[in-house]
């Protein structure tokens, strides 16, 4: 990649499993999509594609640019290749670098070996090598093919700087951005969610109906880098939509009151209090608020969590209860790692996803549309 080089691979790291979701998102938003597997989802742009999508695309968890790929079977070629490399088009000698490495299957297979000769590297270019900086080199070596990336966001793409109040094993917004898509929704529908905790799914559902983007609250690692304009980044910045207005759509509630508060307070911080309400109750009295139906998205305590599975089925159970009665015609998309506890709902799960990692446990979502089981 040189200075004329405007187009070049940029790689989006995602939660395996719904990576489909993210490139989908990517396409809507404009980007050029070029392979999408497990690992994540890799386009072709420049760096104005880079800043748009930290900005913009509420499933990625990084941001990466990939900068060299070449062949290397022992440390003297690691060596000899990334000395090559042009170091100073895309970093500052004034903001310090770390190395990541990781080796698999190589004839290169220490890692700390590695990330020395690329820490030589970078110190005979002239940049500022420390092991805690905050700017990101990663390079991976896999079946001696070695592939060096610039970790563009920083901090993961889920902290949007918004969110200071959580409770437990909450829902990264990220994950809550594509699990609403894969229930099918674009903004346009209304969303509850009866067990809100810190109101996640209802807030994000509001900011995507609003248009307000994921990044807007927040610094990138790309703006210390060589290629960064500040005058184009704050032009892209000051051309995002403005929020909508309008009567409440977005709906949350949850039996602890101090939830209900947390979710305000988020809902307020966001920006989205006047699209979005919150109320006090335990899920057997949760209601539908008037007018057509809409998504209904859930993310229960599972057994890992509470420690005794046996007294989560009445919960459950009481979930599907009240879909039936209150929430007739409403899809309901609903995230758990058992099996079991989900077949508790007796609910006719019409379409039960593939598994995601979610906090260190495998979770999947079950989807129920009423169209389908009618």
């Amino acid at each position: 990649m040189s200075d004329n080089e405007t187009d070049f691979e940029i790689f989006l790291i995602v939660v395996p499993g719904l990576e489909q979701f993210l490139a989908a998102e990517a396409r809507e938003a404009g980007f050029v999509v070029t392979k999408v597997d497990r690992s994540g989802v890799t386009l072709r742009g420049g760096w104005d594609e880079v800043w748009r999508a930290n900005l913009t695309l509420r499933g990625a968890t990084r941001v990466l640019v990939r900068l060299a790929s070449f062949r290397a079977m022992h440390l003297a070629q690691l060596d000899k290749r990334a000395s090559r490399l042009p170091w100073a088009e895309w970093l500052r000698p004034d903001v310090p670098v770390r190395v990541e490495a990781t080796c698999r299957k190589s004839r290169i297979y220490h890692d700390g070996a590695a990330i020395q000769r690329v820490d030589n590297a970078l110190v005979a270019a002239g940049m500022t090598v420390h092991h805690e900086a905050a700017m990101v080199i990663k390079v991976r070596i896999e079946d001696d093919l070695c592939t060096v990336s610039l970790d563009t966001s920083g901090e993961s793409l889920h902290k949007r700087g918004l969110k200071q109040q959580v409770n437990k094993a909450p829902m990264r917004e990220t994950l809550a951005a594509l699990f609403l898509r894969a229930c099918g929704y674009d903004g346009s529908q209304r969303v509850y969610d009866p067990m809100c905790g810190s109101g996640t799914f209802v807030i994000e559902a509001a900011e995507i109906a609003a248009g307000l983007l994921p990044g807007r609250a927040r610094s990138f690692a790309f703006e210390q880098l060589a290629s960064f304009d500040a005058e184009r980044w704050q032009a892209m910045r000051d051309a995002a939509p403005a929020a909508l207005s309008g009567e409440p759509r977005f709906f949350g509630s949850d039996r602890d009151a101090g939830a209900v508060r947390m979710s305000e307070a988020n809902a307020e911080r966001a920006g989205v209090a006047a699209m979005t309400r919150f109320a006090l109750a335990p899920i057997g009295e949760a209601a539908a608020p008037d007018g057509e139906p809409g998504i209904v998205i859930v993310n229960p305590p599972y057994g890992g969590r509470i420690g005794n599975r046996k007294l989560l089925f009445g919960l459950y159970a009481a979930f599907g209860e009240r879909m039936k009665t209150a929430f007739r015609g409403w899809r309901v998309g609903m995230i758990t790692t058992d099996g079991g506890l989900a077949k508790a709902t007796g609910l006719a799960w019409s379409d039960i996803g593939g598994t995601v990692d979610h906090g260190g446990q495998k979770v999947r979502l079950y989807q129920f549309d009423p169209a389908r089981n009618a």
